[in-house]
């Protein structure tokens, strides 16, 4: 794979155009990749928002993998944090947890997403609702200052998890927490599916293992670390031949490797050890 600035520069041209996409065309592609990915929806985002409370059409583009703000016990009054907030979604499904007396604060680094989410927000008439432009990797948000952080299909695209997990654990409050969809590995990926540019971009191949990826998040103190939703996530042979022979499709579908979608949810302890609180 590339170095972490030309991965970044190819996500951000690549998001740039979804931006300008209907969810249509974003939810019969990998993530909303173009070019020759697949005709046939790739379910990677099957979750549906329609039933959720403070859902705006305008602002689905179909790029999730799962619902994290369904399982982020965000309160009336909360300080919530969207990180890839794209096109505004989740941060208004926050909203209306959070309330009037509440903020939400989307971050993004994509100019075209920030623009289309401030737009929507303008036309929503939300106004405790801010978009930022800013690296996950270096977030522009003061330590100590959120109460919930959420994500959607957006930390296996950021080159530096380590980094990623390390910011969020620096923003969230003491006794503050997080709920995050992500895409996870069982097994090795086959090395042209590890390589290919518009599967990472498809969130396939910039994921983690499952394992590592908890390990990380344990690393950095968090705590009460719980898998809220998993279900598997299948990748049609369409997708698969643009970059397997027949005989490597095979052989990737009777191994052991698994693609898996998680909401992982953990807290910020209210003391962090050697910090002088306890």
């Amino acid at each position: 794979m590339e170095n972490s600035e030309n991965i970044k520069e190819m996500v951000r041209q690549k998001y740039s155009e979804i931006a300008l996409q209907d969810k249509e065309t974003n939810s019969s592609s990998c993530c909303g990749a173009t070019g020759s990915c697949s005709t046939e929806v790739y379910n990677i985002m099957s979750e549906e928002y329609d039933e959720l409370q403070g859902y705006a059409k305008d602002a689905d583009l179909g790029l999730g993998c799962g619902l994290p703000t369904q399982f982020a016990k965000i309160k009336a009054g909360d300080v919530v944090l969207d990180l890839g907030s794209g096109a505004g979604n989740d941060c208004f499904v926050a909203r209306h947890e959070t309330g009037a007396t509440g903020k939400v604060i989307g971050v993004d680094f994509t100019p075209a997403m920030i623009n289309k989410a401030r737009e929507n927000a303008e036309k929503l008439g939300f106004h405790n609702v801010e978009f930022r432009s800013g690296d996950i990797e270096n977030l522009p948000v003061t330590a100590n200052s959120v109460d919930v952080v959420v994500s959607n299909c957006v930390l296996n695209l950021v080159p530096d998890k380590h980094q990623a997990i390390s910011e969020i654990f620096r923003v969230l409050k003491p006794g503050g927490h997080f709920s995050i969809s992500d895409v996870v590995l069982v097994g090795n990926l086959p090395e042209k599916l590890r390589n290919a540019a518009e599967m990472y971009v498809g969130c396939v191949s910039g994921a983690l293992q499952k394992e590592v990826y908890l390990e990380i998040i344990k690393l950095y103190q968090f705590k009460n670390i719980t898998i809220q939703k998993e279900k598997s996530i299948i990748i049609p042979d369409e997708i698969l031949l643009d970059y397997l022979s027949s005989e490597e499709i095979k052989a990737f579908k009777n191994g052991q490797t698994g693609i898996f979608s998680i909401t992982v949810y953990a807290e910020k302890p209210l003391c962090i050890p050697d910090s002088g609180c306890c």
